[in-house]
């Protein structure tokens, strides 16, 4: 009986220090990875509830007017996030020793935040009304520019947060601030079914989350107002630019399908693939999560030990394959029948936008795990001819498709315009990098397209969605399994690695 008590406390312990000590590299990344899987997968999710119903209560033409003001904010405001949360994230934790250092870090940060904060909430009081095309929008743009205070001010405390390796704070915080906003918003579109209100509800929810990250950093802002160095400011703003022109032609590649489809459509067609545009959103949380989590641990070793980043890139790239190849290919197959049960019959016809752009997710969601490790090695500005390439080109094809074939023909001209842009980041994150281009992912190619067709072959038979994505789930396992795939002994060694 003591033995028994004694492996169950020891397996106790084992757990405790895994996921709550930074013990050695391995074990640090896999930590990391969980809590920043915990808190982004569960934080949006969770939202993912209240956005869903809001779809819903709303219908597409309201979703459309939200989702137009929420991605014409971002665009006029890419200028407020320059890439200083990742700057600040890289350079504390490469001074992980030098604390003053670190502190005048973080104030200069801050300060440069502060004022293109403030840029950023003139632009949207006083600029975004004159390109508000839709009807309604205006009217919700002060709301919106608090929303953008808010979520400012949150990131950079997590990106301090993310620098100290202390991603279980950061998942608590973020699911709490996507709980405030699912509890507001459900309340609100409750009692007052409107665009209006859920846009107020959401601001208070972001808020909550603001006020929550201030109180656990509330040592490290005493020190923020106290330590602003001139001399840092050049240092970090040389390093921001390439992010500032990079996030800008970036941005083209990412919102500028909702802002075209508003100037060609209507609001409806905007709810529709807004519709689709979060939930191809929530999946790419997935190698964001990979990327986050590696980026403390790549910075502090990138002068001695670069041969294990191109190790560790192969690794975290076979093990992103594993996860969005199945995704993708079910998804696909089983287009119609997600739409349908998250958004209902009336979003159907975002259901071959939502295929479309799954086609993307696979080398999508690589993308970002390649844009950090090239950040690693201090040459940011190579991302800008990537963002470039992706961003006119999405332009361009918007431009040529949108009028003729609406949502679908935007996400086509987003899947070409990502198809070239991501060729190009491969190559040079190859060129820089010198990782394994064979990732030996055969198997799990093969694995993913036969759990595909089976799952279309059972929705055609008749079967449940919810019951169906789950037994191509299970097949998808087996196969691995059966084919001998090391990339389950491999997640398996890094659960141990505590």
């Amino acid at each position: 009986m003591n033995s028994q008590n004694e492996k169950e406390s020891s397996f106790g312990v084992e757990v405790k220090n895994f996921l709550f000590k930074n013990l050695t590299n391995r074990q640090t990344l896999a930590k990391n990875a969980f809590w920043l899987a915990v808190g982004n997968l569960g934080g949006r999710f969770i939202r993912a509830a209240v956005i869903i119903y809001a779809a819903r209560v709303l219908g597409a033409a309201g979703w459309g007017v939200f989702s137009y003001g929420i991605t014409l904010v971002a665009f006029l405001t890419i200028f407020v996030d320059i890439g200083i949360d990742s700057i600040l994230t890289r350079e504390s934790a490469k001074a992980k020793e030098d604390l003053l250092r670190q502190v005048q870090i973080i104030s200069t940060s801050f300060f440069i935040k502060i004022l293109l904060l403030a840029m950023g909430v003139l632009v949207v009081i006083f600029v975004a009304p004159e390109f508000a095309t839709l009807p309604g929008v205006d009217r919700l743009l002060p709301i919106m520019a608090a929303i953008l205070v808010f979520d400012t001010f949150r990131n950079l405390g997590f990106s301090l947060i993310r620098a100290r390796e202390k991603m279980e704070v950061e998942a608590a915080l973020y699911l709490l601030t996507n709980v405030a906003i699912v509890a507001f918003g459900f309340g609100a579109l409750y009692l007052r079914p409107t665009v209006m209100s859920f846009t107020l509800a959401y601001a208070v929810g972001t808020a909550i989350g603001l006020l929550a990250t201030s109180y656990v950093l509330r040592k490290d802002i005493a020190g923020t107002l106290s330590n602003f160095s001139k001399s840092l400011v050049k240092e970090i703003l040389s390093s921001a630019w390439p992010f500032a022109i990079s996030g800008v032609l970036g941005l083209l590649l990412l919102n500028t399908d909702i802002l075209i489809i508003g100037w060609f459509r209507s609001a409806t067609d905007v709810g529709f693939y807004s519709a689709s545009v979060r939930v191809i959103q929530l999946l790419y949380i997935f190698g964001g999560v990979l990327a986050s989590s590696s980026l403390p641990i790549f910075s502090r070793f990138i002068k001695e030990e670069q041969e294990r980043i191109r190790i560790a890139l192969r690794n975290i790239l076979r093990f992103a394959f594993s996860f969005s190849l199945p995704v993708a290919f079910c998804g696909i197959a089983a287009g119609n029948e997600i739409i349908n049960l998250l958004f209902g019959a009336e979003y159907a016809p975002a259901a071959l936008s939502f295929q479309l752009l799954l086609m993307t997710f696979t080398f999508g969601s690589m993308a970002v795990i390649l844009n950090n490790v090239i950040f690693v090695y201090n040459r940011q500005r190579v991302l800008i001819v990537y963002a470039a390439i992706g961003g006119f080109l999405n332009v361009a094809f918007d431009l040529l498709l949108i009028p003729r074939y609406g949502i679908n023909g935007s996400a086509v001209a987003t899947l070409l315009s990502s198809i070239i842009a991501d060729f190009y980041l491969w190559y040079i994150a190859w060129r820089i990098v010198g990782f394994d281009l064979n990732l030996k992912v055969g198997k799990i190619l093969l694995s993913s397209a036969v759990s595909a067709l089976f799952l279309y072959a059972i929705l055609r038979m008749g079967a449940h969605i919810l019951l169906a994505i789950p037994l191509a789930g299970l097949l998808y396992l087996t196969m691995l399994y059966l084919l001998k795939e090391s990339i389950l002994k491999e997640a398996r060694s890094i659960l141990q690695a505590g």
